[in-house]
């Protein structure tokens, strides 16, 4: 039996261009039981939600707007969260919104023991982000969703048409009119950053004599950084993501796959796949030794061609098998040429 689910919209902070994306998202957990919308629908900019609300069995939750400047919506959707808390068997929430105000809320229903699964735009003040179990970027979605149109109906897809930072708004107001919450995006976490948690896992797993498997590497970076989505760093896949840390290395056997760490290995071995990864990664184009050597002087700061038997660094590079150099005016170009 699938987990149930409640999903409320702050409708006051979310543009209706997102409820396609929110809802396929929010499929892969499980099944959506409660699905309302909180705003004041006198208003005419929630005017765009409306054919939304039918064509996906939203119900919409009259809040008026008592005072000025005052979002009066936080308040509904928490005193409803808190009724199904407590009279609905619901494993999870949906709390859609890019406003900080549900911050407390979010924590409240984790202490309860149930999933939050946060959603929100890309400048979601942080502390709303960390209070949830998982929180994904709207824009993130919408691109991906996006993605998956275009792929579908066979046409190219051009990233600028729904790069994130655009500000082309439809429909209802993407802040609230009171201009709570900050509206600087908030930069994803460093690459550099997620190797030194993985590594730090499978440490850990090492010394107790445990393989890392792929699936706990993903659920324990989610618990970590909330808002950590692969989608973020232009990737599909967390396996593809993490193929790309030098530090990491992953294994498959049949359906398990297990993450391990190259320093396994020896310096040199370690040092000769990370060049013939650089130099496959560019593919026909070929890399310039310029631009090789910057890279291994930068993730192997002691790197001294002289230590593996060469007086230069392109005697090195042309030792290795399968791999080609192609002088280029006044530059000279790595090129791995397959079998």
């Amino acid at each position: 039996m699938e987990d149930r689910f409640a999903l409320l919209i702050d409708a006051d902070n979310v543009s209706a261009k997102y409820i396609k994306p929110i809802l396929d998202e929010l499929s892969k957990y499980g099944n959506v039981t409660y699905k309302r919308i909180y705003g004041d629908w006198t208003k005419s900019n929630s005017a765009s939600w409306k054919e939304e609300l039918l064509q996906n069995s939203i119900t919409p939750i009259q809040q008026f707007s008592y005072t000025q400047g005052k979002n009066s919506t936080d308040s509904a959707m928490i005193i409803d969260a808190m009724d199904m808390l407590y009279t609905s068997e619901l494993e999870g929430f949906c709390l859609v919104s890019s406003d900080s105000d549900f911050t407390k809320l979010a924590s409240r229903l984790r202490e309860s023991g149930k999933m939050v699964i946060g959603m929100g735009e890309d400048k979601t003040p942080l502390p709303f982000r960390k209070a949830c179990d998982i929180f994904t970027v709207l824009e993130v979605l919408l691109e991906d969703n996006t993605i998956e149109k275009e792929e579908s109906e066979g046409k190219s897809y051009h990233p600028h048409v729904f790069g994130r930072g655009q500000k082309k708004i439809s429909g209802a107001s993407l802040s609230s009119s009171n201009g709570r919450g900050s509206k600087e995006k908030i930069e994803k976490v460093s690459k550099e950053k997620i190797e030194e948690i993985v590594v730090k896992i499978i440490t850990e797993n090492q010394n107790n004599d445990r393989e890392t498997g792929l699936g706990e590497v993903g659920s324990r970076l989610v618990k970590v950084y909330p808002d950590f989505d692969v989608r973020r760093y232009g990737y599909s896949l967390l396996s593809k993501f993490l193929e790309t840390l030098p530090k990491l290395k992953l294994i498959q056997e049949g359906t398990k796959v297990s993450v391990t760490l190259y320093e396994d290995k020896s310096k040199k071995d370690m040092l000769e796949e990370y060049i013939i990864r650089q130099i496959q990664m560019t593919g026909d184009q070929g890399i310039s030794l310029g631009t090789l050597g910057n890279r291994i002087r930068i993730q192997f700061g002691d790197f001294k061609v002289r230590d593996y038997g060469y007086s230069q660094f392109k005697q090195y590079i042309q030792s290795f098998p399968k791999v080609e150099l192609i002088e280029d005016g006044e530059r000279t170009r790595a090129v791995y040429v397959e079998d």
